[in-house]
C-alpha cells in the first residue's frame, strides 16, 4: 500500500504557514471571547466517552488543515487495510489485527459485516479460545481455595492487564487477591510471595513465546518456592498464557491459553493475556470490556474524519509535537482507580510511535511521540502541577472524569469533579500578578475525557480510543507503529553483562561499564534460567 509521508504533503506546508500565521500566538481565551459556541464546536460524543477539545491551541481552519493532511497522507486507507486483515506491520511482515479480539462473532444473516469474510475463520478461533479462557476464569473464581492470584508477566503482558484490575477494583470478585509481578528485581516477587500460601494461589506466567527472560525468571522462581513449600500439583496450581505449548508443558503446565502473532503485547489486554482481568470481574464483565472497546473501533472505522474522535486527537497530537514543539503530555486521571493508566498508556504510545525512521527505514526529519507521564487527581496537584501552571514549558495535559461515582461518601465526588474543573480552568486562564512569583500565563492547553461512570464497557472503549489515536498519529508520521525493535539491543548486550558480571571481566567494554562492573561483580551468583530468550523476539 502506497502511503505519503507527513511532510512530503501540500497541507503540511499549509500548516507551517498557518502555524505562522496565527497558531503560534494563538489565545484559545480570546477563540472564546471570539465564537461563544467553540465548545460546541470541539467537543463530541463517542462511545461512551465525551471528550472537550475546546481548551486547545486550535480552531477550525487549522482542524480543517490537518483534515487535509489525514486525507494526503491515506490515513483512511491505512486504517482500512488495517480492518481488512493486511499485513501492516511491514517490518514483521505482520497483520496487525487486536481489534479482532473484541469482535462479536459473525451473523449469517447479516452478510454486510464489519469483518471481511475471509478472516471469519480466524474469528472463530479467537471466540474458541475465549471462550475456553473464559469457562476456567469462572472455574477459578468459584474456586473458594484459590484465594490469591499472581501474574507473572512484563511489558504489555503485566501492564494492561494490571491496569484493567486496579481501574476496576468495584467489580472484582470479593475473596480473591490479585497481584503483578513483572520487575525481575526479585524485591518485587518477594514481596508477593511473603503473603501468600502455595495451597490457596494460582500462578499466571504470560509469555507469548514463554522465553522472555524476565518472566521466566520469576515463573522458575515461584515454582521453585512452590515446591519447597510443599506444593506439589504444579499443573493445578499454574497456569501459561502462551503459543509455546511444548514449553509450558516442559515446565509443569498444563493449562495454556494462546493468542497469535498478530496481537502485539501491548494490544494483548484483549486476549489470553486478559485472564486476570477475567478472573476478577467474571466472563460477564469481561464480555462487557471488548464491546465497549468494540464500540470504539465502529467508530472509528466508520465515523467521518471530522466527526471522529481518535482522528481529532490524533492530529491535535501531530499539531502540537511538530508545530508547537510540545514534547510531553500529561495524563491526569481524577479517579484513583485509574492510578496505572498514564503507565499503560506510556508503553502504548511510546513504544509504538517511539520512532525515528518511517515505515521504509529513512530518517525522519521531525519529532515523532511525545513522552506521556502523568499522576492521578488530586495527588498531582500537590507535585508537579506547579510545572504545568507555571514552568517555562508549556505541556498539553489530558484530563480524564468520571460522573457518577461507585461509592457513597458524602462530598467527596463533588470535591474531586470541583478540583478537575478548576484545574483545566486555571490552566486556561490564568491570573495576573505585577510581583511575578503568583503570575499565571493561562493559555495552557488540555484535553477533557469525561465517562459517565468507570464500568468494564468504558474502560474498554477509553483503551481502544487511546489505541486507534496512537494509530491515527503513527499513520501520519508514515512510520510503522506495531514494532518495537527499539527494546532488543538492551536486552541482547545484558546476556553478554550477566556472564561479565558472574566471571568478573572487563576485557573489551567501554570504561564506564568496565568500571561499574568492577565495582559490582563481587559476590553475584548466577541466576538459573529456565529458558534461552529468542534473539530479534520483542514480544512479551
Amino acid at each position: 500500500m502506497n502511503r505519503t509521508r507527513c511532510d512530503r504533503t501540500p497541507a503540511w506546508s499549509q500548516l507551517q504557514t498557518a502555524f505562522e500565521s496565527t497558531g503560534r500566538a494563538f489565545d484559545v481565551r480570546s477563540a472564546f471571547a471570539a465564537d461563544p459556541a467553540r465548545f460546541e464546536a470541539f467537543s463530541q460524543a463517542a462511545p461512551h466517552v465525551f471528550a472537550d477539545l475546546s481548551k486547545n491551541r486550535i480552531d477550525t481552519a487549522t482542524e480543517a488543515l490537518l483534515l487535509d493532511l489525514a486525507q494526503q497522507t491515506g490515513l483512511a486507507a491505512h486504517r482500512d487495510a488495517m480492518f481488512a486483515g493486511e499485513a501492516i506491520n511491514n517490518t514483521e511482515q505482520r497483520a496487525v489485527m487486536h481489534w479482532l479480539l473484541r469482535t462479536p462473532p459473525l451473523d449469517p444473516a447479516m452478510p454486510a459485516q464489519s469483518v471481511h469474510r475471509h478472516m471469519a475463520e480466524t474469528l472463530h478461533e479467537v471466540h474458541t479460545t475465549r471462550d475456553a479462557m473464559l469457562v476456567f476464569a469462572e472455574k477459578v473464581r468459584a474456586d473458594d481455595a484459590i484465594t490469591d492470584v499472581v501474574n507473572i508477566g512484563i511489558g504489555g503482558s503485566d501492564l494492561g492487564p494490571q491496569m484493567a484490575v486496579l481501574a476496576l477494583d468495584e467489580f472484582v470478585l470479593p475473596g480473591k487477591r490479585f497481584h503483578f509481578v513483572s520487575n525481575v528485581d526479585g524485591h518485587e516477587l518477594n514481596a508477593v510471595l511473603r503473603k501468600i500460601k502455595p495451597e490457596n494461589t494460582l500462578f499466571l506466567v504470560a509469555s507469548k513465546t514463554f522465553t522472555t527472560i524476565e518472566t521466566m525468571t520469576n515463573a522458575l522462581s515461584a515454582k521453585t518456592w512452590f515446591e519447597a513449600r510443599g506444593g506439589t500439583d504444579i499443573a493445578r496450581h499454574f497456569a501459561a498464557l502462551t503459543s509455546n505449548v511444548a514449553a509450558a508443558k516442559a515446565f509443569g503446565i498444563s493449562t495454556t491459553f494462546g493468542f497469535w502473532d498478530w496481537v502485539g503485547g501491548r494490544y494483548s489486554v484483549w486476549s489470553a493475556i486478559g485472564l486476570p482481568l477475567a478472573i476478577a470481574i467474571g466472563a460477564q464483565g469481561f464480555k462487557e470490556f471488548l464491546a465497549g472497546a468494540h464500540a470504539m473501533d465502529e467508530h472509528f472505522r466508520s465515523a467521518p474524519l471530522a466527526h471522529n474522535l481518535p482522528v481529532r486527537l490524533g492530529l491535535l497530537d501531530v499539531w502540537y509535537r511538530n508545530f508547537h514543539g510540545f514534547s510531553s503530555r500529561s495524563v491526569a486521571p481524577y479517579h484513583s482507580a485509574l492510578k496505572r493508566y498514564p503507565a499503560y498508556l506510556q508503553q502504548l504510545e511510546m513504544e509504538s510511535n517511539g520512532k525515528r525512521v518511517d515505515a521504509t527505514g529513512a530518517a525522519l526529519p521531525y519529532g515523532t511521540s511525545p513522552v506521556i507521564w502523568g499522576e492521578p487527581g488530586t495527588n498531582g496537584q500537590h507535585a508537579y502541577f506547579q510545572m504545568l501552571h507555571q514552568g517555562s514549558d508549556v505541556v498539553p495535559v489530558e484530563f480524564v472524569a468520571v460522573k457518577t461515582p461507585r461509592h457513597d461518601l458524602p462530598g467527596h465526588h463533588t470535591l474531586l469533579l470541583a478540583n478537575v474543573l478548576a484545574q483545566a480552568q486555571a490552566l486556561l486562564l490564568g491570573k495576573v500578578d505585577a510581583g511575578g512569583h503568583k503570575h499565571f500565563t493561562g493559555n495552557r492547553p488540555s484535553t477533557f475525557l469525561l465517562l459517565d461512570e468507570l464500568s468494564p464497557a468504558s474502560l474498554g472503549a477509553l483503551i481502544a480510543l487511546q489505541e486507534h489515536r496512537v494509530f491515527v498519529s503513527g499513520a501520519v508520521w508514515g512510520i510503522n507503529s506495531f514494532d518495537q525493535w527499539g527494546v532488543e539491543l538492551g536486552k541482547v548486550l545484558a546476556k553478554d553483562v550477566e556472564a561479565r558480571l558472574i566471571s568478573g571481566n572487563p576485557q573489551g567494554l567501554d570504561g564506564s561499564t568496565a568500571g561499574l562492573l568492577a565495582r559490582l561483580a563481587p559476590g553475584l551468583q548466577p541466576c538459573p534460567h529456565p529458558q534461552t530468550p529468542s534473539p530479534g523476539s520483542a514480544s512479551a
